[in-house]
């Protein structure tokens, strides 16, 4: 058994890219980037006007009021080849080429447009209105770095770089193992005396999906070599990761490690925390293996300390930054901890963190209600209110 960082250095220094593919950019969203993505083109190509109003020449400005007769009309997306003309004014809209010659946008605001003249009426300040060509980026500027992962905003970025396909880490494909005789479909447990709902497998799905895995299937499975061994061969055949839930304490009917056929070359066996001592990691050949407890905060809690990390690696991100632990008050007096490092689950509020109602191991209750984990070194101290600890998001 092995503390808790020798585990996490073991998964960093395992959890590597699995290869980069190409994908068009409607399928990005989430992926990682591979490969710096430069533009293609400067945004803006040319410059365009930042507001509704019309193109004028500072040449042509007089005191107000005054009048220019307008010479034509430029929309967004139209040729950007009209020349002004001096002494003219061109109506022009928000996006649209800016006119050769012309230095500044008026706003239409303060501007009276009788027939085709336009008058204008108040002062039109300092201000141009103009996009300068480039001044956002400019033609193979690097706009994000190999290892961004895109998301919402960042989607809006790598659109504007006018690449149809990106370069992307490879999302690791991913098999769930849910193992219990005492296991039903939610919906169905009811109909069975001695079954409970299978719950875990639904949130390790949402957090592998969070984190970027393609997951392929989630199977609920009894305890019965002849049916778990199958299922997991089938898993190794198409799966970069799989992750088994429960049967991992030394029950006459836990086979959650014995269901591989091939010999398991243990990352680490077990891990000296609580909750989640039973969690464990293996290699068979390229492929990795996941044990989570069966108890469900220990399985979530085990999934976000290792799976979290260990699909951030495989997905071309740093491990690391799944892990990033900070300090906040706590609000409740903790007991001294025991030989082992402890995870409790609490609520951040804006006055500090509090502790959820129970850190049973197997509590689903107060799951929804925890978004902390507070950290606890082995032999750690009792606190009393208001202390600062060790916090990471849940």
């Amino acid at each position: 058994m092995i503390g808790f960082e020798e585990a996490v250095a073991r998964i960093v220094a395992l959890a590597l890219p699995l290869g980069s593919e190409r994908v068009p950019i409607e399928l990005a969203a989430g992926r990682t980037l591979a490969a710096p993505l430069m533009a293609r083109s400067s945004m803006p190509a040319q410059n365009v006007s930042a507001m509704d109003g019309y193109a004028v020449r500072d040449a042509d400005m007089q005191p107000v009021p005054f009048n220019l007769p307008v010479c034509g009309e430029s929309f967004a997306g139209s040729n950007p080849s009209i020349v002004l003309t001096p002494g003219t004014a061109c109506r022009i809209f928000t996006g649209a080429p800016v006119p050769e010659g012309a230095d500044r946008v008026i706003v239409q605001e303060n501007i009276e447009r009788d027939a085709n003249k336009a008058r204008v009426v108040r002062p039109y300040g300092p201000g141009r209105n103009i996009r300068m060509a480039g001044s956002d980026f400019r033609k193979g500027d690097v706009l994000l770095q190999a290892g961004h992962r895109l998301d919402w905003r960042s989607m809006t970025t790598a659109a504007a770089a006018d690449r149809r396909d990106l370069e992307v880490f490879r999302a690791a494909r991913l098999v769930i193992l849910a193992t219990g005789d005492e296991l039903a479909a939610p919906g169905h447990a009811h109909e069975r005396a001695g079954a409970i709902p299978e719950s875990v497998s639904f949130g390790i799905q949402s957090l592998a999906e969070g984190g970027g895995a393609q997951v392929l299937r989630s199977l609920r499975l009894p305890d019965d070599r002849d049916i778990l061994r199958p299922a997991a061969s089938s898993a190794l055949a198409d799966a970069d990761l799989v992750v088994v839930i429960g049967g991992a304490s030394v029950g006459e009917k836990d086979y959650s490690r014995e269901m591989f056929s091939e010999k398991l070359d243990y990352v680490f066996p077990k891990v000296a925390i609580k909750p989640g001592k039973p969690v464990w990691l293996a290699q068979i050949g390229r492929r990795l293996i996941l044990g989570l407890p069966g108890n469900p905060t220990s399985a979530l809690v085990t999934a976000r300390l290792f799976l979290a990390p260990l699909l951030a690696g495989l997905s071309g991100r740093n491990p690391m930054d799944t892990l990033a632990f900070g300090s906040r008050c706590c609000l409740d007096a903790l007991p001294q901890t025991g030989d082992r490092e402890t995870f409790l689950r609490a609520l951040r509020t804006e006055a500090g963190v509090t502790l959820a109602i129970s850190q049973d191991s197997s509590s689903q209750t107060t799951l929804a209600h925890s978004n902390v984990l507070i950290r606890r070194e082995p032999g750690a101290p009792a606190l009393v209110p208001g202390e600062d600890v060790t916090v990471l998001d849940f």
